[in-house]
C-alpha cells in the first residue's frame, strides 16, 4: 500500500469517525453501548464495542505508527459506517439501536462530519 493510498483511507476514515476518542471511550462505558450489536453465540462483547475500543487506539496513534492491520480496521469501519448509516431507522433516531451501534463505530449521527462542517 502505498502513501497516498494510506492518506486516502486516513482522510475516510476521519470523515466517518466523527468522534473523539475521549467521547468515544466515554461511551463505550455506558450500558447502551454495551447492550448494542451483533454477539458472538457466549453473549460476550459486541463486534462494534471490540471495534470501538480499536478506534480508540487508533485516534490515539501517531500517522508513522499505524500498521496494515490499522489500516484495514480504519478501512472496515469506513464501510460499517457509510452502509449503516444508509439504513436510519423511522422517526426519532436519538435513542434507537441503530444509533448507538454507529456510536460503537465511533460515528455520531447527530454530529457533523468533517466534510459537513
Amino acid at each position: 500500500m502505498d502513501d497516498d493510498e494510506k492518506k486516502s483511507i486516513r482522510d475516510d476514515f476521519h470523515d466517518a469517525v466523527n468522534m473523539t476518542p475521549h467521547e468515544l471511550e466515554q461511551w463505550l462505558g455506558t450500558d447502551e453501548a454495551k447492550e448494542v450489536g451483533q454477539k458472538s453465540s457466549d453473549g460476550a462483547e459486541s463486534v462494534g464495542h471490540v471495534s470501538g475500543r480499536r478506534i480508540v487506539t487508533i485516534l490515539r496513534t501517531k500517522v508513522a505508527d499505524l500498521g496494515d492491520d490499522d489500516y484495514a480496521h480504519m478501512k472496515k469501519v469506513t464501510g460499517y459506517v457509510h452502509r449503516h448509516s444508509a439504513q436510519g431507522p423511522e422517526g426519532d433516531a436519538h435513542d434507537s439501536k441503530w444509533r448507538f451501534s454507529l456510536m460503537n463505530w465511533g460515528n455520531d449521527p447527530e454530529k457533523a462530519t468533517k466534510s459537513e462542517k
